[in-house]
Formats: structure tokens, sequence, C-alpha cells
């Protein structure tokens, strides 16, 4: 008797456990199937820009399933989109604070995560936190040792706080000598290198240092017109290099000096358009180098200067009609297509 007592008791806690559990179950795929509803809905209004209808779905989203990792990044990313840096109120600084909280928590549950890595980071930046931007920008690049573009990314940021921090163009410089170091045939990274020392800041004082920053942008573009000497792009930028070198800095150039720039910059530009006879962009600077430039420094030809830059002025504009004319037909081809 007993026994038979006992086992049914045991038969009882059984099925009760068996029914508990199914229960259990149950309602966490109830909880997760709201979860993917309203996951799905607030990507929707997320990719609408209706950011703050997206944070409520989010926000359900979590309520049913606190677990997952992409919701809170674009709980995240919308908080940041409806942030306004620099404007300080209770509503735009609790804007932040989910940002920072939600995009932390994600990248709590994937801290490899490179997206997540990066808007975090670039949230860090938007608050001008350098200090932490800077740690995770970085991180990206030690995940991702030989991705490129990371590198570009890390040395942009640098060079936002450039005329902030002490050594902020320092590290800009270095992570695009990186990039070539870690990729030396890319073209692009000889590109990005030669955009960032012609962009530096100029000031009136320092007048030689911008000189020799467009020189030394000269040789990156020497760079890559040897790995794409077929470019009329790359011939064209170290035309634009040398034209822009020959007209911005007069004081302290000798018109000596000045003539041998504005030559290479003629020869580069006429390149480029050999290569690529229908390039407009050739011709809209060969007008400028003629007119403000050679006529400029050897006024005793400047008839022969202009005129010869109103001839390049008048292709570039028959070309962008002839681009325009094209680009025209081509929409009115697809809309009866």
């Amino acid at each position: 008797m007993f026994r038979k007592g006992t086992n049914a008791l045991l038969l009882a806690v059984v099925a009760l456990f068996v029914v508990f559990a199914f229960s259990a179950c149950a309602n966490l795929s109830v909880s997760r199937l709201a979860a993917n509803y309203h996951f799905a809905r607030a990507n929707h209004l997320f990719t609408e820009n209706k950011y703050r209808q997206a944070i409520t779905e989010y926000e359900l989203t979590l309520k049913n399933n606190p677990k997952m990792t992409d919701a809170y990044r674009f709980l995240g990313e919308s908080y940041k989109q409806l942030y306004k840096p620099g404007v300080d109120n209770r509503e735009n600084n609790e804007r932040k604070a989910k940002a920072v909280e939600a995009l932390t928590k994600a990248l709590e549950f994937e801290p490899n995560n490179k997206d997540i890595i990066f808007s975090l980071g670039d949230m860090y930046d938007k608050l001008r936190d350098y200090e932490k931007a800077e740690k995770l920008y970085l991180r990206i690049i030690e995940l991702e040792p030989t991705n490129m573009n990371n590198y570009y990314v890390v040395a942009e940021f640098y060079k936002r706080y450039a005329g902030e921090k002490k050594d902020a163009a320092k590290e800009a410089e270095a992570m695009y000598l990186r990039r070539i170091e870690t990729d030396p045939d890319s073209p692009q990274g000889y590109a990005y290198a030669a955009n960032y020392y012609e962009t530096l800041p100029v000031s009136p004082e320092h007048i030689q240092e911008a000189i020799d920053n467009f020189d030394t942008a000269n040789s990156f573009w020497d760079k890559r017109i040897e790995l794409e000497p077929k470019s009329a792009e790359a011939w064209l930028a170290k035309g634009v290099n040398r034209w822009t070198r020959a007209y911005r800095f007069q004081m302290g150039v000798s018109r000596e000096e000045r003539l041998a720039v504005a030559d290479d910059a003629l020869k580069a530009i006429k390149k480029a358009i050999e290569l690529d006879p229908t390039y407009p962009e050739a011709y809209a600077h060969m007008g400028p180098l003629y007119k403000a430039v050679f006529a400029s420094l050897e006024p005793e030809k400047s008839a022969y200067y202009n005129a010869q830059g109103d001839i390049y002025v008048e292709k570039y504009l028959e070309l962008r009609k002839k681009a325009a004319e094209r680009k025209k037909l081509e929409e009115e081809l697809k809309k009866t297509g």
C-alpha cells in the first residue's frame, strides 16, 4: 500500500512538472513571437526614418525578448538619430543617455561586433568624448587589421580633432600611412593620403608648411599614377594639386617656381584629357589654369592664355550639355521601359 501511494504521488509530481514546463515553453514561444513581430515593425519604421515610433517598437521587442542584441543596437541608433549635438535640454540629454545605454548593452552581448563598436564610437564622437571614441575606433582595427576602410575611418576621426587634440593630426597621418603599408598596391590608399595633406588647415604664418603639404600630396598622386598610369582621374588629381599650389601660394614663391609648378599642372591635365577626351572636369580646370595662373605670371602673353582658357571653358560647357542630354534621355527611356 505504501509503495502504491508513493508511485501515485510521484506520477502526480511528474505530471505537474510537465504541465508547468509546457506552460513555460508556451509562454516563451509567445514572447518570442511577439518580440519578432515588434522587431519587424520597428525595422520597417526605422528604414522610413520614423525613429520615435521605431523606439516604441524596439522597446516592446526587448520587453518580450531582453536578449535580442539587434534590438538594443537599433534602439540606440534610433535615439542617436534623434539626438542633436550641442543642444542642452532635458529631452535631448535623455536621448543621449538612452543611445549610449542601448548601444553599450548591445556591445555587452556581442563585444566583437564591428558594426556595434563603430556605432557606439560614432555616438561618443558626436558627444566629443575623444578618449572613449578613440578606444572604440582603434578596437575596429584590432579586429580587422586587413580591412583598408577601417584605417580611413579612424584617420578621419583623428582629422576631426586635429585642431583640438595635440597629437590628433599626427595620428591621422599615421593611419593613412599604415593603410598604405598594409596594402601598398592599392591606388586608393595613396589617394586618401594625398587628399589628407591637401585639406590640412592653412594659416598665414605657416605658408611654407602648407606648400610642403601640397608637395607631399603631389608625391602620393605620383605613386597612384605609377599604379594607374592610364587613369584620367589620377592625372587630373595631380594637375589640380599643381594648379592649386601655383595659384594659392604666391607669397615668398618666385615667379620661376610658380611657372614650373603651373607647367606641371598643364602637362598632367592634358594627359588626363588625352586619356579621356570626354572628361568634363579636366577641361574645367584648364580654363582657370590658363586665365588665372599663366596670364598672371606672363602678362605679355595674357591675350593668348585667355583665348586658350576660353576654348577649354567652351569645351567643358559642351561636354556638360551633352552629359545632361544623355542623362535626360536615359531617364525618359527608363520611364517608357
